[in-house]
């Protein structure tokens, strides 16, 4: 029997299998979450723009941070170690799974999330609404929602499990958590990753307001490791550029869309979420679709047929 028939876990959008003893297979489904709890309804291809997405970024960042990501060739999963469906224990099919999968280094996960903000938005608006500082770090008075903040700064948070809520920390407490050294060159690994990132989005005329990073370490020596999904619409809060306007929220091409509407429903933001109409639903989709292609460059279309991010 294979190892890859050990499944490991499902996560808000990926399920995780064993390949070998240093090898897993990251599965992205079109499960959407919200508030920290998977919604009921997917999102048709999410699951393809995010591992598209991190693909591409994966490449991109490759000489800066090493990173997990060995193939997203399903070709490079050998048949045999293809994962089963919990419901028959059968093969999921290749056409299931092309263009989802994420063939992986194994590495030592550390147990903190970063999240890096070169704008106020989000958790991070109402943590300054209300006492002018977030993760410990104090800002300037007077910031709106959606103002660019004087420089990047890095925001850790604890990593709970799906439906709980993460908690963020000051870097202290993270330092605490994971060592000094190695939170300090999470620190500046990150704030690294951001400022390529943002410069790339912004010639594909999309400011990337914030976003969260995952890191590891190999087993035995502690070199850095940028693992999970990275720079998505999952992870990351991309906005118009062109139509960004201080004071309130931003146009934006990830999942605040899904949010927006939440918030709308009078729901208390405990599973089950509500059902997403086919509007939003569509305008969801539509929204990750023109990211993938702003930043990639590629048409969304010719990777479904070709699975070719240029």
């Amino acid at each position: 029997m294979s190892v890859a028939d050990t499944f490991i876990r499902a996560g808000k959008v990926r399920d995780l299998y064993a390949v070998s003893a240093d090898r897993l297979l990251l599965v992205a489904s079109d499960r959407i979450s919200a508030f920290d709890v998977v919604l009921p309804t997917p999102i048709p291809d999410k699951g393809k723009v995010l591992t598209g997405l991190s693909r591409f970024w994966f490449d991109e960042t490759s000489g800066l941070v090493a990173n997990h990501l060995l193939s997203t060739d399903l070709d490079d999963v050998d048949p045999i170690d293809r994962p089963r469906s919990g419901s028959d224990g059968r093969r999921v099919e290749a056409d299931d799974l092309r263009g989802r999968v994420m063939l992986c280094r194994r590495v030592d996960v550390l147990p903190v999330e970063v999240i890096v903000r070169g704008y106020l938005a989000g958790s991070g608006a109402k943590e300054y609404a209300v006492g002018g500082a977030i993760a410990g770090i104090e800002l300037p008075r007077g910031l709106r929602e959606g103002d660019r903040l004087p420089e990047a700064i890095l925001t850790p948070s604890t990593k709970a499990d799906v439906g709980r809520h993460d908690e963020t920390i000051t870097f202290d407490d993270m330092a605490a958590i994971i060592g000094t050294s190695l939170a300090t060159r999470v620190r500046e690994a990150a704030l690294m990753l951001y400022d390529v990132a943002a410069t790339r989005c912004e010639r594909a005329g999309i400011l990337l307001a914030d976003t969260k990073f995952e890191f590891g370490v190999w087993p035995g020596p502690e070199d850095l490791v940028l693992v999970d999904e990275v720079l998505t619409s999952d992870s990351s809060r991309f906005w118009d550029a062109a139509a960004w306007s201080p004071g309130g929220p931003q146009p934006s091409f990830d999942k605040q869309f899904v949010r927006d509407w939440l918030e709308r429903q009078g729901w208390d933001k405990t599973a089950p979420g509500p059902d997403l109409p086919a509007d939003v639903v569509d305008g969801t989709r539509r929204r990750y679709v023109e990211a993938f292609e702003r930043i990639t460059g590629a048409s969304f279309d010719r990777y479904l047929e070709e699975d070719v991010v240029e």
